[in-house]
């Protein structure tokens, strides 16, 4: 039965004879593994057999554990784990020979790498599948990984603007872990007040000098001296390059959205209640919708998603190409200076 980690609780009651978790994602693997081992220790499950499948692992050893009575408690579990998903013609054997000795004083919990489509196809895999759950812990992305984050949120009881909750999707998207460990700080830090992305920035980014508001702002204004001093000055910090991109794309979508209704002859009245901007932050995007045209504010959001892509595909933290897109917000430099590729590593 194949079932997901968040509606896992609902299949530990009763035990099934057999769990297993295949994937990648090491924040899912191990809520998984460990929920099961608490509701088991529950039961009386207290002692555990660790058996990892190396060269020349002898699959005997897994029936010899499988029908040894136990020294210290009446319940045992036994954990498997395949480090390449592929037990064999002996391994499937076994499973099968296991299966067919049912056993309410043993729990076996096996745990290995993604599975391909071929091997939940097998005849090892569907015979472990009949006799109990299989949890697949593949990281979720887009709306899955937003419907992640909105439970872990409500898990921790906490209230997140929607731009903290923006924020947070963006920085932490592909690494549950991490998305995880921010939350449990956010619950101690502040457990009982709204969190808006400008307390977000205050908790992640080091007690940084300058923040990456203070660079829109700067970008906003065509304040050039001033936004590469403060870029230079977050590098050194080491502020996340994922939060200033995440600030960098938050304004860009805001000015594309202003000037398109603007060459559409639309009024911005109603756009400014709807992107919240406030009367004090009013004449930076006029500054910058009356300096930009809306060829160059795509062409902002392209550069801005390039150096985006090369850092989560490939890790590259391009500093130098943050600076060039920093000036790409002056029209004479954009003019100048749009036609060098970004990517220039490739």
């Amino acid at each position: 039965m194949r079932v997901y980690q968040d509606q896992l609780s609902k299949q530990l009651s009763p035990l099934k004879q057999c769990y297993m978790i295949f994937g990648d994602d090491p924040w899912l693997c191990e809520t998984s593994r460990s929920q099961i081992l608490k509701h088991a220790k529950k039961q009386g499950f207290d002692e555990k057999i660790q058996l990892i499948q190396e060269t020349g692992f002898n699959w005997n050893s897994l029936i010899d554990e499988w029908q040894a009575m136990s020294l210290f408690s009446s319940r045992r579990v036994i954990e498997l784990t395949l480090p390449q998903a592929k037990p064999g013609a002996e391994g499937g054997a076994i499973f099968q020979s296991l299966m067919k000795m049912a056993n309410p004083d043993v729990l076996l919990i096996i745990t290995g790498p993604k599975l391909a489509a071929e091997q939940t196809k097998s005849k090892w895999f569907k015979t472990l599948d009949n006799h109990g759950v299989y949890i697949p812990c593949a990281t979720p992305e887009g709306q899955q990984f937003q419907r992640w984050l909105d439970t872990r949120i409500q898990h921790f009881d906490l209230t997140l603007s929607r731009d903290a909750k923006e924020m947070l999707f963006s920085l932490y998207e592909g690494n549950l872990l991490a998305a995880d460990q921010s939350l449990q700080l956010l619950q101690l830090l502040s457990p009982n007040q709204q969190i808006s992305s400008q307390e977000l920035t205050r908790y992640f980014e080091d007690q940084s000098r300058f923040n990456v508001f203070q660079l829109t702002d700067a970008m906003l204004n065509n304040q050039q001296d001033n936004a590469q001093h403060i870029l230079s000055q977050l590098k050194a910090e080491g502020v996340a390059m994922p939060i200033l991109l995440w600030g960098i794309f938050k304004e860009l979508g805001i000015l594309l959205q202003l000037k398109s209704a603007l060459e559409s002859q639309q009024s911005l009245q109603s756009l400014w209640g709807k992107l919240r901007i406030w009367d004090k932050r009013k004449p930076l995007y006029q500054a910058a919708l009356n300096r930009l045209t809306l060829t160059q504010i795509e062409s902002l959001l392209a550069s801005a998603s390039e150096l985006e892509l090369n850092l989560k595909q490939q890790g590259i933290e391009d500093w130098t190409g943050l600076s060039h897109l920093s000036l790409l917000f002056d029209p004479k430099a954009h003019l100048a200076l749009s036609h060098i590729k970004l990517n220039h590593w490739n």
